[in-house]
């Protein structure tokens, strides 16, 4: 497949983006759009204005780089980078390798180890080999120092850890301070703004402090801010309000020592987190509330679906793995017996068996490729026949064009859309930050 055509051409210079855990390019193709995209649900060939001039993209353990390959054949390589990004920042502090200026740092930063398919007392949170990406993210912005900066990742990291609820973000946040940036932040669920999938992320957006045109940290999180006229919530009449230094002691004054002291005291003893679904940090002063979104119509798992006679006949159930199917989508209450011989009860309800079709889908997890019988990949009914989705059919929920993960096995191209956002969202966002420069 040939690279695709971006709309870049009327770029201004000083919208020059870096994609970091770049993926298969949604941040790319939301912020540069394409010429004929084929998805009914977004006009992506509009796209929003910025341009990106370097990207890094690099799965450790695995020999083949299946989202590197993709991100390549759909964008062309130049500027694209595969490898450690953690030896990449290194070198480039060192002077040893040369990563172009840029406006705005994007990035679904990875976050394996606090992951909603995981129980939150096993989430290791942002001292996991995974969370541990954050520094690398901070150290690029401490290098570089863009304008902007748009972050995504599960809505589970605003009370991770289990034994801290909230540590992790506060780190975030305070690490942004730090740098000179003003924070925003919303969980969003891409159904409630007409997408077609009930997929719940939280995006971070980070405006230097003086090019920030923020006035009223309320005003700001309603009705002003990039979050705010990207997807609208209605208003809101309070906020809790707190400040994050009161966790440092006043003769702390190195960074690095105030986010050991935040890392150490944010969240003893919390039951909940302290950060709400929407909010803002200012100066070290947090506003936070829970957001109630504008909701718009959504779009419907049966407007996305081929027509049955364009389905590969290795996506339709056979006859004898219904049983194990309807099994693992039930509810349950049956007796197990644990490593230490005590027996429980295990309780689980049941799963949607076949999706519903009127409604927007379940989240893609990242276990949605295989034939073999599962409680969360998706079944669909069509005519007398049940069926798993088709790669296709993955990549339309998130938004991108027919075909766009071509190449790789049937299991992997399901993988990456488990790991995908949705374009549409940001491609909003991105629209939203550019009408405010």
């Amino acid at each position: 497949m040939a690279a695709r055509e971006s709309n870049s051409g009327h770029v201004q210079p000083s919208r020059r983006v870096a994609e970091l855990f770049a993926g298969v390019g949604g941040f790319r193709l939301g912020l540069e759009g394409l010429n004929n995209p084929r998805w009914p649900g977004w006009d992506g060939s509009e796209g929003a204005g910025w341009n990106v001039v370097w990207s890094n993209q690099w799965e450790p353990g695995t020999k083949t780089q299946h989202a590197s390959d993709c991100y390549m054949r759909n964008f062309g390589d130049e500027g694209h980078d595969c490898a450690d990004i953690a030896e990449v920042v290194r070198s480039a502090q060192k002077g040893e390798r040369e990563i172009p200026d840029f406006d705005l740092l994007v990035g679904g930063f990875p976050c394996q180890d606090y992951s909603v398919a995981k129980v939150l007392s096993q989430a290791a949170g942002i001292q996991g080999t995974k969370g541990a990406l954050w520094w690398e993210i901070y150290k690029l912005l401490e290098l570089k120092r863009p304008s902007y900066v748009i972050l995504e990742n599960v809505d589970r990291l605003l009370k991770s850890p289990a034994q801290q609820r909230g540590r992790d973000f506060a780190v975030i946040l305070w690490c942004l301070h730090s740098l000179g940036y003003f924070v925003e932040w919303r969980v969003v669920n891409a159904a409630d703004y007409g997408f077609p999938q009930r997929r719940r992320r939280v995006f971070i957006v980070a405006q230097k402090v003086e090019t920030s045109e923020m006035t009223e940290p309320h005003g700001w999180l309603t009705s002003d801010g990039v979050l705010a006229r990207a997807l609208p919530v209605q208003p809101q009449l309070a906020s809790t309000i707190f400040r994050l230094d009161d966790y440092i002691p006043r003769r702390v004054k190195l960074v690095q020592s105030e986010l050991a002291a935040l890392s150490e005291s944010f969240g003893v003893g919390d039951t909940k987190s302290r950060f709400l679904t929407a909010g803002v940090m200012w100066k070290g002063e947090v506003h936070t509330l829970q957001a109630q979104p504008i909701k718009e119509p959504a779009t419907p798992l049966g407007e996305i679906l081929l027509p049955v006679n364009q389905v590969p006949k290795q996506f339709f159930i056979p006859q004898e793995q219904m049983e194990r199917w309807t099994y693992l989508k039930g509810s349950k209450k049956e007796p197990r017996n644990g490593r230490d011989g005590f027996t429980y009860f295990y309780n689980e309800g049941p799963v949607a068996f076949p999706e519903p079709l009127d409604q927007p889908s379940r989240t893609i997890l990242t276990g949605e490729g295989g034939v073999s019988p599962s409680r969360f990949k998706h079944v669909v009914k069509q005519g007398r026949r049940y069926r798993r989705l088709t790669p296709v059919e993955l990549e339309r929920l998130n938004g991108f064009p027919d075909g766009w993960t071509e190449g790789m096995p049937d299991a992997r191209r399901a993988f990456m859309m488990g790991n995908a956002l949705v374009v549409g969202l940001v491609n909003r966002i991105g629209k939203a930050m550019a009408g405010a420069r």
